[in-house]
C-alpha cells in the first residue's frame, strides 16, 4: 500500500535558513508527498523564496497565527495525507530516502508513530556536530525521566491527531513535548524508533536559548504531565534531563556530521 506522507513546515520570516528545509523536502526519493507550508504573515523575503518553490508546495498559506503551535495545528487540520510529519524552518532532514525509511515502518498497519533520532549543528559550522540526540524506543516511565523523542523526527498516523487532538496551546513552551508525552505515556500508542538520523537542527532555537526559555519549558512540562495525571518526581525528572542532555552533547559521533550535504 503506498501511503501518503504529509509534511508540514512553519514559519515566519525565515528567509535565511527556509531554502534549505525546503530542498531537503524536495530531494526525497518517496513521491507521495504532500507539503504544507503555513507562514505567519513572513515581512522578509520567506515569501518570495516560497513562490519559487510554489510547484512542489500543495498548500501554502500566509496569515497570521497566534503563534508556531497554533500554525502546526492549522497545517495538521489541512493535511490529507495517512502520515502526518512536521519539519521546522529551520532544520532539515538528513538524507533523502528519510521519508522512505518511515514509510516503509508505517506498512505495518499496528504502528501508529515513530521518529528517530537527531543532531544539532553550529550555525557558523554546519558540518560540525555539537550535540547528538539519540533517543531509544519508548517504555512506560520515560516521560518521568525528563526522556522524550526529537519532535521534528515524529511521524504520526493522520487518525491520531483526529483521535487524541493538536497541540495544546495553553502553554507558551513545551507543547511539543506535552504532545508527545500524550499520546506516548497516556494513550500508549504504538511507536516505532528508527536508530538512525533522520534531522538536522540549527542549534539555538527558541526553547533553549535562554536559561529562562529552558526554566520555563521544563516547568511547563511538569505541568503538563499532572493535568495529564502521570506520575512524576520533580527530583527524578531534573536530574535525568541533566544528565541526558549532558550525555547528548559528550556524543558527538566523532565532531563530524555523518550526512554531510
Amino acid at each position: 500500500m503506498r501511503l501518503t506522507i504529509s509534511i508540514i513546515t512553519v514559519c515566519f520570516n525565515s528567509a535565511k535558513t527556509i531554502e534549505e528545509t525546503l530542498q531537503s523536502v524536495i530531494a526525497q526519493d518517496y513521491s507521495n508527498i504532500e507539503y504544507i507550508v503555513v507562514d505567519g504573515g513572513s515581512t522578509d523575503e520567506t515569501l518570495a523564496i516560497l513562490q519559487r518553490y510554489r510547484q512542489h508546495i500543495h498548500t501554502l498559506i500566509s496569515e497570521p497565527d497566534e503563534g508556531i503551535y497554533a500554525a502546526m495545528n492549522k497545517g495538521i487540520k489541512l493535511a490529507k495525507g495517512d502520515i502526518v510529519g512536521l519539519i521546522h524552518s529551520d532544520d532539515y532532514y538528513a538524507h533523502p530516502q528519510v521519508i522512505s525509511r518511515v514509510a516503509n515502518v508505517f506498512q505495518d498497519a499496528q504502528v501508529q508513530a515513530c521518529y528517530g533520532d537527531l543532531i544539532y549543528f553550529s550555525t557558523h559550522s554546519p558540518h560540525q556536530v555539537v550535540r547528538y540526540w539519540r533517543s531509544s524506543a519508548f517504555k512506560t516511565g520515560l516521560f518521568s525521566k525528563g526522556w522524550c523523542p526529537p519532535h521534528p523526527t515524529f511521524f504520526v498516523r493522520r487518525e491520531v491527531y483526529e483521535r487524541l487532538g493538536g497541540f495544546d496551546c495553553h502553554y507558551r513552551m513545551g507543547n511539543d513535548v506535552e504532545l508527545m508525552m500524550r499520546f506516548l505515556e497516556k494513550h500508549r500508542i504504538s511507536s516505532i524508533y528508527l536508530p538512525e538520523v533522520l534531522v538536522k537542527m540549527r542549534l539555538g532555537g527558541v526553547s533553549n536559548r535562554h536559561v529562562k526559555n529552558i526554566i520555563e519549558q521544563n516547568r511547563n512540562i511538569l505541568l503538563a504531565a499532572k493535568r495529564l495525571a502521570l506520575p512524576i518526581s520533580v527530583w527524578k525528572f531534573v536530574l535525568y534531563k541533566l544528565f541526558n542532555r549532558l550525555s547528548q552533547f559528550m556524543t558527538k559521533s566523532g565532531g563530524i556530521d555523518p550526512y554531510v550535504k
